[in-house]
Order: C-alpha cells, then structure tokens, then sequence
C-alpha cells in the first residue's frame, strides 16, 4: 500500500500488523492520529473525524493536537518534544512543517521556524518486522548570531485509555532486570539515568500495556532509548489529554545544561528511540525485536563459538603453563573461543594499578603472548583479549604521562570506583591511542574477539571547554566512544567484540550496532541468572546475551549449585565457562562435554527461533523456550527456582506451538536427570526420556503437561520435533 492514502495530507506507515498515522492537513507540525495494530484504509480515512476530541471547561477554547513534536505553542502542557535556550531566554519556536519525503515506510518532516532561529527534522522508520525507529536532529540556522543550547529532543508517541499499567525494570550489580509494575496515573512516569552509561537499574524497555497483560496476552506498547550515555525513558498522562489521546510514550537523550551548545550553523543528532507494538503481549514485543535485530546488516550470523573466559578460572594470575593447560581442557569439552581476561598487560597484578597501559607485560609474557595465542590457535579455538579502554588507575604509566587525558573538573579528579577514573575519550590524542593500542595488539597477534569492559559511572562527567568553564561531557565521551569501535571495526571487520560493563550496565541498542554481545552480568549464580537473563531476554536475543557456566561456588553469592542446573541455565543465550578446568574432575569434564555437544546441536535453533515464556500463577517455575519460525521445533527449559506454595505444579502449557499438529516430546537426558522431591515422576516422563512421546499440539499449548516436583535449583530439558 503507498505511504499516502485517501489524502495527500494523511501518512500511513504499515508493516507486520502494525501502522503509525500523522496527519499534516493543520498548521504547524503533523499530528499524530494513532500507533498500534494495523488499521483497514476505510478506518485510517476517518481518523481525522476523532482527532478533535471534547473541549472541557476551564481549558483551551478549541481541541487542541498530539503532534509529532508536542510543545505549548500546540496546547500540550506535558514533556515537550523539543526544549532549547538562547542566552538572554528560551527558545519557543512556532514550527511551519513540511514533509520532506513520504515513502511505504518512512516518513520525514522538517520544521522550521526563521524567527528564533531554527531547524528540527524528525525520520520515522518502519521495518518489516514492525520495529519503528525515530531519529530526529536540531540546527542552529543562524538567524540569530547566538549559540543555542538544546536541552532536549525526544520522541514522543500517544497512548490510547486501555493502556493502564506500566512495566519497567530496574536492578543493581549482579541483580539487572529486575522488574516492577504500577498502574498508569495521571503525572510523569520518568526513568532517568545520569551514570554516563546505560546502567545497571536502567529500564531496558519501558511497557505500558492492557490491564494484566504478560507474556503471551495483552495489547502492548513499548520504548527503548538506543543509546549508551545519559537517557530518560517517561510514559505521562494528563487529565486534559490532547486530542483523542490522553498519555505518550517515549524518551530521548537526557542533556545537562549546556552539554549541547550550537554555534549558528551546527547541529544536533539525538540518539535513535525505537518503538515497538504487540497485540500478543511481550513475546510479541520480543519476536519483533529479535527478528529486526538479526535482519540488520553486518549481523552475525555465523554459529556462535562456544566461549572459555579466564576470569573467574585464574583472576590477575595469567601463568603460561596453567593457561596453556586450561586451554587443553577447554578443546578437549569442546570449547571453540578462549578469552583472556584481566591481568596480563603493564603493571596489572591487581585492580589498583596499570589500567590504561595497553602493552604485554614483559615481566609476566617475556615472550609476548604470542605462545599463549598460537597454543590456543593450535588447538583450533579462537583467541580473544580483554581491555577496559575507557577507565585508567591513577598508578599507570599512561596518567603519569598524560595527566590531562582524565575525565576531570578543574577542580580535581572525582571519587574513585574500583579505584579506576575516567579516561577523556573526546580528547582525540586519548581516543587515538586507544584506538592504536587496541587495534595492533588485535593485528599483531590475530586476534578474534575483544572483551570490552566498562567498570565504573561516570560521576562529575565534565571537561575543560577551551578557557571556558568545566562543560558536561557524557554526550562528547559516548559519541566518540562509538567513533573508536566504528573505526576498530572498519580495520578489522571480522573481530567480534562484547560489551561488558561491570556486567550488564552497558546493554542497548546503541552499542549492540557496535558489537556483537552483551556479558548480561557479573553474576554466574545459575538462579540469579535464570531471571537476569529471562528478563535481559525482553530485547536482546539469546545469541547476543553471554551466558557462561561458573564454578561450583558462586564468585559472588557463594551458592553452590548443581552442574546440570547452572548448565542448563547457561543453554539460554551465547554459551560458555568461566571456570578453572584443572580443578574439575573426570565426570565434570564429561558432562561438560555432553553439555557442548548439546549447545552445538541446538543453537541453530535458539539461535534463530522466536521466545516464549509461560505465564504461570507460580513464579517460583519458569518455563520459558525457543519456537522456530515454522513452528515445526521447540525447545524449552523448566526452571523451578524456589519452592512453591503448592505440592506439585500441576499441568504446565508450553506456549507459542502449533495447536494443529503433533510434536514428539522429549526430555534430554545429556546433563543428567534433575533431582526430584517426589516417588515417582509423572507417567508420561518414562517415554520422554527414552525414545520420545507423541503429543497433539493442541494438548501441549491448551492442556499442558503435568511437570515434575523438582527441586528448588533444579531442571529439565524438552526437546519438541
């Protein structure tokens, strides 16, 4: 269907069941007429009729619109889509829109407005997938010889009445993605971050939805900032409304006072803000958001390796003989990537000291670590490294060199975390060597994979702005932070690289377009991790989400767990160990191995395939799977986490599978079979774990199956054909 239907002056961008509507017939910027399912055209031509809504007493005289850039010059007395300063006073402009190009699925709009001296220009961008992306960006056109500080440039959508409840996420340190619901009030709903990173409590989506909507049920509608510095998320309703519309949805870059200031002439490109809709509740977000993800260019979508990361097997003790050692185990369970971790370059015995010297130590690797390399590539495994080039401890030879390239005040450097500060990235001879450093060690010793870490926020985010006071800085740092990966990636187009941040304070659409993974935490307690990553899995799909088995003992709950659970909760996302192999013994290694061949066998399924999570009244049992596009395989993983008020779970569904055919169940048995707390297992178990059992798809997704009582920290593996 064209772009413009029944009037030149009606947009209608369509895709997947899912259609935005603006209006540009009225003076001043297009308004918005609707954002959700799919409309027939006969419904979108009488939209216009609805635009005009009531006129209450003790308001504006006429019914005011909802544009695509709301501001009081429009009647909106919310969050403004544009807010600005000169000096002297603000910058209120009276926008004269035009639609600069009009396509299927895109649409541009330009305003202008000659007497404060401005230009915006807002792109919607619909994919196949149903993903809508808006970007927008803000010029000094110079009508006034003076600089114009944006404070503000977000995208804003309407909500319609039935969206009543919200759901975000917050967290900590090892405990990301935590989740929390509220009703949907009158006021501001704002999620704001100012860590000069996303965040370990950011909200990664921020979901308002019909009243009790899940997983798998309800009308949905969801935001997401791509974007990996300052930020705010906000859904706010008013009691007036605007139009037909009483509440928005969306977000933006959050810009401390003067951080983007603009000499006529310049201009400002705010961050991308996605937005995305589902009738089939959160799944329906996520099946949209996985398949946009995987069709973007320059994807991987090679088998992702299955991953050995030294952390938590060696710590600061990088001793050639254990590496080399370690390596030999890790081929022989099957391991295809060995990654080493912290502790092998300048000075860095431990955390206080060397960060920022990017050189091989000589005393730890006299021969470089070209033997370590060529061992581990011998073995027929890739090599990765691990840096943290944005962070530097005050003890490192590069601070004593270049005491300016900190992060800094003029008033001194700010409190220290994990004893590291802030190196200034938006110095270009600092984003150089970075890049430098980082890009011929990756040359020199042929590297595939970089672990790039971030292990602090950035608190007091400001420079020196030539003889001018101290600037905010966080946009300046994070833009060129994307500057150093882009160009890493332009000279090595075949190294991968993952985005650790502390664990998973760095997850976003803005630096996945730069990389490859997420390391989704710190945490590799297996039942911390099974909600971490259950949640973490509402964006990011499995094969982008670093999910790694840890040792026996818990780095940092010091819970110990059995192998078949952790194993089994590692099988949700890109795979691997962080865990000392020489201290394993006979039968964990052959488990381990099973466990490899496992992962190989089912990644081009999970891999590939569309999420489903189970909506159960328990939440101590979390069944969640992976279902391929046609339907025609499933995997799913039954978790119980905790006990649960009743004595068995009774009959379970698996959601997402097709009620019109058979599927031959069975449990994989490769890891083991799950402790249980009961005499005997369900009947139909027996001929799962043997040859498989036939079941109606209709039986599986209406009825269910009668689960197992498994104990707390424990579960199962079905495999669906």
């Amino acid at each position: 269907m064209s772009a413009v239907v029944v009037t030149p002056h009606l947009h209608v961008l369509r895709a997947a069941g899912t259609a935005l509507v603006v209006d540009s017939s009225t003076a001043g910027m297009p308004r918005v007429l609707h954002w959700g399912a799919d409309l027939p055209d006969d419904a979108v031509a009488q939209l216009p009729l609805l635009a005009s809504g009531p006129v209450p007493h003790s308001a504006l005289d006429e019914s005011w619109p909802l544009t695509v850039l709301p501001s009081p010059a429009d009647g909106w007395l919310g969050t403004p889509g544009f807010a600005g300063h000169r000096a002297g006073g603000t910058a209120a402009p009276r926008w004269v829109a035009s639609v600069d190009q009009a396509s299927e699925r895109e649409l541009v709009v330009t305003g202008e407005d000659a007497a404060s001296g401005m230009r915006v220009s807002l792109a919607w961008r619909l994919d196949v997938h149903g993903v809508l992306r808006v970007s927008g960006s803000a010029t000094n056109t110079g009508a006034i010889d003076a600089e114009l500080d944006v404070a503000a440039l977000r995208a804003l959508l309407p909500l319609p009445v039935r969206a009543s409840e919200v759901l975000d996420l917050t967290g900590r340190w090892c405990r990301e993605r935590s989740p929390q619901r509220s009703v949907l009030g009158d006021g501001t709903h704002l999620r704001a971050s100012r860590r000069g990173r996303t965040g370990h409590d950011a909200t990664l989506l921020l979901a308002v939805g019909t009243q009790g909507f899940g997983f798998g049920h309800g009308e949905v509608w969801a935001t997401h900032v791509a974007w990996s510095g300052n930020h705010e998320h906000l859904v706010e309703r008013l009691p007036e409304g605007a139009g037909m519309h009483r509440a928005v949805l969306g977000g933006g870059e959050l810009l401390e006072p003067g951080e983007v200031r603009l000499a006529p002439g310049e201009a400002y490109t705010a961050p991308e803000v996605v937005f995305v809709h589902s009738t089939d509740g959160l799944d329906g977000l996520s099946r949209r958001l996985y398949r946009s993800q995987r069709a973007q260019p320059g994807y991987r979508r090679t088998a992702r390796p299955l991953v050995l990361n030294t952390w938590e097997a060696v710590y600061f003790e990088t001793d050639l003989a254990h590496l080399t050692a370690l390596a030999d185990l890790a081929a022989q369970v099957g391991v295809e990537r060995f990654v080493l971790d912290d502790g092998w370059f300048g000075g860095r015995r431990h955390d206080r000291a060397g960060l920022g010297d990017w050189w091989v130590s000589p005393e730890v690797w006299p021969q470089g670590l070209g033997p370590l390399v060529e061992h581990v590539h011998g073995l027929g495994m890739e090599f990765g490294l691990w840096f943290e080039p944005e962070m530097v401890n005050l003890d490192s030879d590069l601070v004593r060199e270049h005491p300016d390239w900190v992060l800094c005040p003029a008033a001194g450097h700010p409190r220290e975390w994990r004893h590291q500060q802030v190196l200034d990235l938006a110095n270009p001879a600092a984003a150089g060597y970075v890049l430098e450093r980082v890009s011929a060690l990756v040359g020199e010793y042929a590297i595939d994979f970089v672990k790039w870490d971030h292990n602090r926020d950035l608190m007091e985010s400001v420079r020196r702005d030539g003889d001018r006071a101290d600037r905010p800085a966080t946009h300046a740092q994070t833009s060129a932070l994307y500057a150093v990966l882009d160009e890493l990636r332009r000279r090595h187009p075949r190294l991968e690289v993952e985005s650790c941040a502390s664990g998973g304070a760095r997850v976003d659409l803005g630096v996945l377009a730069r990389t490859d993974r997420v390391w989704t935490s710190d945490c590799n307690d297996a039942l911390e991790r099974a909600r971490i990553q259950r949640w973490t899995g509402l964006l990011v799909p499995p094969e982008r989400m670093g999910s790694h088995i840890g040792p026996p003992r818990a780095h940092t709950t010091h819970r110990h767990l059995d192998l078949s659970f952790r194993a089994l909760v590692a099988l949700q996302g890109h795979a691997g160990l962080e865990w000392d192999l020489t201290t394993c013994d006979a039968q964990e290694r052959q488990v381990l191995a099973a466990w490899a061949g496992l992962y190989r066998e089912l990644r081009p399924l999970l891999h590939s395939g569309d999420p489903v999570r189970a909506d159960l009244p328990d939440d101590s049992l979390v069944v969640q799977g992976t279902v391929a596009p046609d339907r025609g395989e499933a995997v799913f993983q039954v978790l119980s986490l905790e006990t649960g008020p009743a004595a068995t779970p009774g009959l379970v569904p698996l959601p997402g599978l097709d009620r019109d055919r058979a599927y031959r169940v069975r449990v994989r048995t490769e890891l083991g079979e799950p402790a249980t707390v009961q005499a005997a297992a369900p009947d139909w178990w027996s001929a799962a774990t043997s040859g498989g059992l036939e079941v109606s798809g209709a039986l599986l997704t209406d009825v269910g199956l009668p689960m197992p009582v498994l104990a707390p920290a424990q579960g199962c593996l079905l495999h669906l054909t």
